[in-house]
């Protein structure tokens, strides 16, 4: 049986998380459930699963934590901020890391798992998109077996196992993106968050889902990959695919393309990393072939959607352009979710700050927060001052 700790527990990648999990309580145990704020959704999950350590990230709602678990009679012992964090992803107890805290804040206990050697689980894409070099590094030194949940990466993954090193070589990463709600729209300018969060296939969280719209989600990912499987920039495409049932492929040299299938839904990577090298059913849907009609692909429109060419960019400017990246969007993404930008001017200011920014590379996780906070306060200067996005 396997004990895992999940890394904000009440995010849709947690909670899918929690749903395979209950399926196979033969194979897994929850040991500690985290999550930023939300109080209540941690408490109800700590009545149902009954893990021995709650932590909420906001170490000033430590008390209401206590009394909300005080209220259901849940047992679970409590605690509050970045080191209760680090504690959860590092215990000894502990098999398993589902790193699912959304943004930069993940980057710290997620390379505190993978340096203490467990399965690291990663959904947190911005710890790897920040701080690449040190948190390959740290799988390597603590003798982590990292296992990605991004569908389009953990499709990659199934493509490549057992597939030879030397088979590797040449071989090409097609990463697909269902191209978001706005793939056909022409009026950029007037989209609504509301409009921006309404993804046409996945259930997430309202940042994810701009970072979908933007192709801002799909530019991470071609970051993540060349990270987790060791691939230059050349070597990886995009392409839309807006039925979403292809989730990833891998061309070989010879010509063969191998691809990953099925609905989309997050349990299936999940069960994937959870339980590989085997399988578990994951409560997914079938795929319905004689139901299914046609898949179609297309190119990404760059002009339209300049987010993704920002990440490719990025990534061969290399130095620090990826933290950059990552800290300019989810200023520039939060600002247009409160109404103070419109939606063309999350790549707008992304533009800009990488213009005006382009720091050494870092050599350590203080030097990558340090970056990760003047990027954010360089993207905050260029935000409008007060006030809704002009219309």
């Amino acid at each position: 049986m396997k004990a895992v700790t999940i890394l904000g527990a009440t995010g849709s990648v947690g909670t899918s998380a929690l749903d395979v999990i209950e399926r196979h309580p033969e194979r897994f145990r929850v040991h500690a459930l985290t999550a930023q704020s939300n109080v209540d959704g941690l408490a109800d999950l700590a009545v149902r699963f009954g893990p021995e350590v709650v932590v909420i990230g906001d170490v000033s709602l430590e008390g209401r934590l206590r009394e909300a678990l005080r209220e259901r009679g849940a047992r679970a012992r409590v605690a509050g901020g970045r080191d209760a964090l680090v504690d959860v992803a590092r215990a000894p107890q502990v098999d398993a890391v589902l790193a699912a805290i959304v943004g930069a804040a993940g980057l710290v206990p997620t390379l505190a798992a993978a340096e203490a050697g467990k399965r690291l689980m990663l959904a947190n894409k911005e710890a790897i998109v920040s701080a690449g070099a040190l948190l390959m590094a740290a799988v390597r030194r603590g003798g982590a077996e990292l296992l990605p949940v991004d569908s389009e990466h953990n499709a990659i993954h199934q493509c490549l196992a057992g597939v030879r090193e030397a088979e590797r070589d040449g071989a090409r990463l097609v990463l697909t993106a269902s191209g978001g709600p706005f793939r056909g729209r022409l009026d950029l300018d007037t989209v609504t968050p509301d409009e921006a969060c309404a993804h046409p296939n996945w259930v997430m969280g309202r940042k994810i889902s701009v970072d979908s719209a933007t192709l801002m989600n799909k530019g991470l990912e071609v970051i993540e990959a060349s990270w987790l499987f060791n691939m230059p920039v050349e070597r990886i495409d995009v392409v839309i695919h807006p039925q979403s049932v292809i989730h990833s492929m891998v061309e070989f040299p010879d010509g063969s393309v191998l691809a990953q299938m099925g609905t989309p839904d997050m349990r299936t990577p999940l069960a994937y990393a959870l339980a590989w090298p085997e399988r578990v059913a994951s409560g997914a849907q079938r795929l319905d072939f004689a139901r299914l009609g046609e898949l179609t692909f297309e190119a990404p429109d760059l002009q339209r959607f300049p987010c993704l060419g920002f990440a490719y960019d990025a990534l061969r400017h290399g130095r620090a352009a990826s933290a950059v990246l990552n800290a300019a969007n989810e200023v520039a993404v939060q600002a247009f979710l409160e109404g103070r930008l419109r939606f063309t001017g999350i790549a707008a200011t992304i533009q800009r700050v990488l213009d005006a920014f382009d720091p050494e590379p870092p050599s350590g996780i203080d030097e990558v927060l340090e970056i990760d906070r003047r990027a954010r306060e360089v993207a905050a200067g260029m935000l409008p001052n007060r006030g809704p996005a002009p219309q």
